[in-house]
């Protein structure tokens, strides 16, 4: 009855609608174009900015689809209410569509060659002064945008990332579908699990002093389904883990793509997911390069060439041992490491392009920053650029290991070492380290040294660092690549023991056999598993492994891991049963998807492509969660709250 007496109205105001009109859209504001100019149109939605240019006004009208630019003069009927609405509030506007006057067409908008006249507004909703502006997307504290997250997804930006987010997420179903996988959906409330991390525990109401566990990862039931007699599954599963959050990790839940396969070996899983994820990083790529067939790198080769067991690919920098330039040499800081201890290395991170002594003192001092005790150099230049240096041989570059055109050397032109290392280990040696890395003018080589178990990561650290600083990234492709035979124990230095190193539930390269023969820790350390990560960028994009689908094979790695068979049957008894009931070889994989969407948007944090996520502190500031909960629900629960000690 409101909605007719609206239209009547309209219709005795003149109005260019007629007959029977939605009540608050003909149109939505992304959908006019110039074939629509002379035509009637209704918009809805919020007021994206007002701008008045000497008594014409121009209001941005956004909703979800788009954004038409509303006009209202002072002969309008519409200029009167038009002069009194401001950012964020929610309107009607019903007019006429024009074109916009030479010279005011707006090609970033689908909407930009037309306007719409308006003869009638109606505000349907105003809006407080906003908290957290949305036009033009300034930078705002991080916990404000949190608190108001309803306005920040107003905002172009992450509106966008929201929505190709889905868009990701469909792809990947429908590519799934086509390889012949089906959806599983696997229970939410399950039983604790110690898998790595910390779970979210749900007291039961009815069980008096037993809890339920939310699922870290459906791990233990997709293997239950291939166990089960299906085949080929997948799910969009969301993970609940009680850990700290980061950069790359979100607190509290995230969504992996989850995939199990029946009666595979390791490379069946590589030639079903690599075209999937292959195709999906095409279609959302922009135009960026996307690796096709990706290389499988093993992970003591990874650590060793990049410092990390996930590389960022697009980075040319290759990290290279050259212990023995320094073996017995003058610079006694290296020489003396070597000396004593037979486990020592030096490795050398290259830097071209960095050979100046402005560069490698700023490296010097980040690296003393980030708590090393600093990283030593050699640089390479001309000798005439500072004749008061130590000079060196004539040492024109090999470009078939540089890369780089030959360097035409003159009588002066001759290359010189400089930094307190090429003086200390001297000319044959330093030439003999540039020859190895293929180092020339302009260029610089970075050194760390010790126990590489020790400083790896620092010399992977570096490695980003220099590239980033000499621009060496190419920030123009996708990088995917897999990292394979992860060791499948490690040491556990604060307990002094044997622990699994990736996923408990691998199958070890050899089986049970490889288990038995080893012998000493040392062996057991060098056993390998079928556990492989996916890599994308220097991101871990998934991790997955051949299962140990064999009971007495299982029961002797978690007995390695000093886990007896009590333990196995009470922490995975479902399982465990499972398996002595015929269980078919199966393997397969969990890849992030908050992950995948952050690097196909080029977001730098996942709180920027999730809706409604945690702060750092897993804080939701929007909702109040974590809260207390009444006496009542307590009791009920069986529970009482211990006041924290102070």
């Amino acid at each position: 009855m409101a909605d007719s007496t609206h239209e009547t109205a309209m219709a005795a105001a003149g109005s260019p609608l007629s007959g029977q009109v939605h009540r608050y859209r003909s149109h939505t504001c992304g959908a006019l174009r110039r074939a629509d100019v002379g035509a009637g149109a209704r918009l809805s939605g919020w007021v994206h900015r007002v701008r008045d240019h000497g008594g014409l006004l121009f209001i941005d009208l956004r909703d979800h689809y788009g954004v038409t630019q509303v006009v209202a003069d002072p002969d309008s009927p519409a200029f009167r209410t038009a002069e009194g609405v401001r950012s964020e509030w929610v309107i009607r506007v019903d007019g006429r569509v024009r074109e916009r006057p030479e010279g005011t067409v707006n090609p970033e908008l689908a909407t930009g060659e037309v306007e719409l006249f308006a003869r009638d507004i109606e505000v349907l909703s105003a809006a407080k002064e906003l908290p957290v502006p949305v036009f033009g997307e300034p930078e705002y504290p991080e916990d404000l945008r949190l608190t108001y997250r309803f306005l920040d997804l107003r905002r172009e930006t992450l509106h966008a990332n929201i929505m190709r987010r889905l868009s990701i997420i469909a792809s990947i179903r429908r590519r799934m579908s086509e390889a012949g996988f089906f959806e599983f959906a696997t229970p939410i409330l399950t039983a604790s699990s110690p898998e790595g991390a910390r779970d979210f525990l749900v007291p039961s109401r009815i069980h008096a002093g037993k809890f339920y566990a939310l699922p870290q990862a459906p791990q233990q039931y997709k293997q239950l389904i291939m166990i089960s007699g299906f085949d080929r599954y997948f799910q969009i599963a969301p993970c609940f883990r009680d850990e700290d959050p980061r950069a790359d990790r979100l607190p509290g839940e995230f969504y992996q793509l989850d995939v199990e396969m029946s009666f595979v070996e390791q490379s069946d899983v590589f030639a079903a997911m690599e075209p999937v994820l292959t195709g999906v990083f095409e279609e959302f790529a922009g135009g960026k390069a996307v690796t096709q067939g990706w290389p499988r790198i093993p992970y003591e080769e990874a650590i060793r060439k990049y410092g990390t067991d996930k590389p960022d690919l697009r980075n040319p920098i290759v990290i290279e041992e050259v212990t023995e330039h320094f073996r017995g040499s003058g610079f006694k800081v290296f020489a003396s490491l070597i000396n004593k201890d037979p486990q020592a290395q030096v490795w050398a991170i290259p830097a071209r392009g960095g050979g100046s002594r402005a560069f490698c003192d700023r490296m010097n001092a980040w690296a003393i920053a980030e708590g090393q005790p600093g990283l030593g150099y050699i640089f390479w230049r001309k000798a005439e650029a500072n004749k008061s240096e130590a000079k060196q041989p004539p040492t024109p570059r090999d470009p078939t290991k540089s890369g780089k055109a030959p360097l035409e050397l003159t009588a002066v032109e001759i290359l010189e070492a400089a930094g307190p290392i090429a003086k200390n280990i001297g000319p044959e040696r330093t030439e003999k380290l540039r020859a190895q890395l293929a180092l020339g003018d302009g260029d610089a080589v970075f050194f760390a040294a010790g126990n590489p178990k020790k400083f790896y990561k620092f010399a992977g650290e570096a490695r980003s660092k220099i590239a980033t600083e000499l621009k060496l990234i190419d920030e123009n492709r996708f990088a995917l690549a897999w990292i394979v035979d992860f060791p499948m124990y490690e040491w556990n230095e604060e307990e002094k023991r044997i622990d699994f190193s990736h996923n408990p539930f691998s199958m070890p390269q050899g089986e049970l056999g490889a288990l038995e023969a080893a012998k000493t820790t040392e062996e057991l350390l060098a056993i390998k598993a079928y556990q492989y990560d996916i890599v994308c960028n220097g991101f871990e994009l998934a991790s997955g492994g051949i299962r140990n689908h064999k009971p007495a094979t299982m029961l002797k790695a978690f007995a390695i891991a000093g886990l007896g068979p009590e333990v196995v049957e009470q922490n995975f008894g479902g399982m465990y049963r499972a398996f002595q009931y015929g269980a078919p070889p199966h393997g397969g994989m969990a890849a992030g998807i908050d992950r995948m969407v952050m690097l196909l948007v080029g977001a730098k944090n996942l709180r920027e492509v999730a809706l409604f996520p945690m702060n750092q502190q897993a804080n939701d500031l929007l909702m109040g969660a974590p809260s207390e909960v009444s006496p009542k629900q307590l009791r009920e629960l069986h529970i009482r709250v211990v006041p924290t000690e102070r």
